[in-house]
Order: structure tokens, then C-alpha cells, then sequence
């Protein structure tokens, strides 16, 4: 308990986590590598990079508990989550919400972030013990969709994914979320293999979430 309380705690105070997706486990590691550099620990793995859980084992033996907090994305079911749990992820994300994926995690006490577009969802999902509301895609809604949400569910937390930008991640921050979850405009670097503009953008993401955090100090 007090291990998911802390992955909780750790990922809320960067306030970004990387998504990473990539075509081999190799760009995968290049991309997580220069992120942390960068200054963002919170990397989720997605399910979509081929071998993702030998990834994440990866991950965790070249990095320190200080320097990582590996997830993994992209979980579509429970067999999944047990296979990403076992490899060591400490923390499983979903692009919807599983109710068994939702019990797995509880069983085990590992942080799960399931992915909600409505008010009944979230609702469903918070009852079924899920730990963060990932807003996905963040692209249909924009930044203001989240002060909507907050009048009736002021206690829900919310990490919007997809639709995170440098341009307006002070939004999504000042609007109440308690993360982002950032991936092709952090790692399209990866792209021409260019990872030194991911650690770059990592510290500017990370800067603007500093920023916006301030003014409520």
C-alpha cells in the first residue's frame, strides 16, 4: 500500500508522464532513456511496442527506484496487466476502463489509470477503486472540458492524454489535472533518431508544468 501511495505521489509531482511507443523494444529503450534524462521518470511502456513487458524489465534493471517509475500503457485486459505486473510495472494504463483489469490492480496494489470519456464512466470507474482518470483523447476535448467535469466531480483525478502540448500544458494543469500523459509531441524525435530533442522537450515539458504550479504557491 504504502509502494502504490508513493508511485501515486512521485508521478503527481512531475506531473508528466511519458508515453512511449515505438516499433522495436530498442527505440523503446532510446526513447525512455533520454526522457528521464530530461527530468520525466513516469514512462509508460505501451502493450503496442512489440515485447513491451521485456522492455519494462529492461527498464527497470538499467535504472535506479530514484530515477524510474515504469508503467505499462495500452492494457487492454487483465492477462495483460498480471503480465506487465509480473515484468515489474508500477503502474498499468488503459485506453477505456476493465473492471477485471480494475480488480487485478487492487488485488495487487498497483496504481491503475483507465482511460474515460464521459461522466458515467469516470463515475463507474472511480466506484470500481481506479486510481487516476486518464481523459482520453484529450484531442476531443481540449483543456476546458476538465473545470466542466470538476463542477459535479470536484474529487476526481484526471490525467488527460492525447491532445498534450507544450502550448497548452499550462491549461490543462491550471484547470485542475493532476498530470499529463505526453507522447508523439514529446518523442517524435525518435522519429529521425534525434533523442537529444526528447531530453530538450522532457525539460521543457516539465518547466511548464513548474510554471504553471507556481501560481497557485
Amino acid at each position: 500500500m504504502i509502494e502504490k501511495i508513493e508511485t501515486l505521489r512521485r508521478i503527481t509531482e512531475v506531473g508528466v508522464v511519458a508515453v512511449v511507443r515505438a516499433e522495436n523494444a530498442e527505440t523503446a529503450e532510446k526513447i525512455s532513456k533520454a526522457c528521464i534524462e530530461g527530468g520525466i521518470p513516469a514512462i509508460e511502456v505501451t502493450f503496442t511496442v512489440p515485447g513491451a513487458d521485456n522492455v519494462i524489465s529492461t527498464l527497470k534493471g538499467k535504472f535506479s527506484k530514484e530515477e524510474l517509475i515504469v508503467g505499462a500503457g495500452t492494457v487492454l485486459d487483465s492477462e495483460t496487466a498480471r503480465i506487465a505486473i509480473l515484468a515489474g510495472a508500477q503502474y498499468i494504463v488503459s485506453p477505456g476502463f476493465d473492471l477485471d483489469t480494475a480488480k487485478l490492480c487492487n488485488r495487487y496494489q498497483i496504481p491503475y489509470m483507465a482511460g474515460c470519456m464521459t461522466i458515467t464512466e469516470m463515475i463507474r470507474a472511480m466506484e470500481a477503486g481506479t486510481d487516476v482518470i486518464k481523459l482520453f483523447p484529450g484531442s476531443a476535448y481540449g483543456p476546458k472540458i476538465v473545470k466542466d467535469i470538476k463542477a459535479p466531480l470536484p474529487q476526481v483525478p484526471i490525467m488527460p492524454t492525447g491532445g498534450v502540448s507544450l502550448e497548452n500544458v499550462h491549461e490543462w494543469i491550471n484547470n485542475g489535472c493532476i498530470a499529463v500523459g505526453v507522447g508523439g509531441k514529446l518523442t517524435e524525435g525518435a522519429k529521425t533518431g534525434d533523442y537529444e530533442s526528447i531530453t530538450k522537450t522532457a525539460k521543457a515539458f516539465v518547466e511548464k508544468v513548474r510554471e504553471a504550479r507556481s501560481k497557485y504557491i
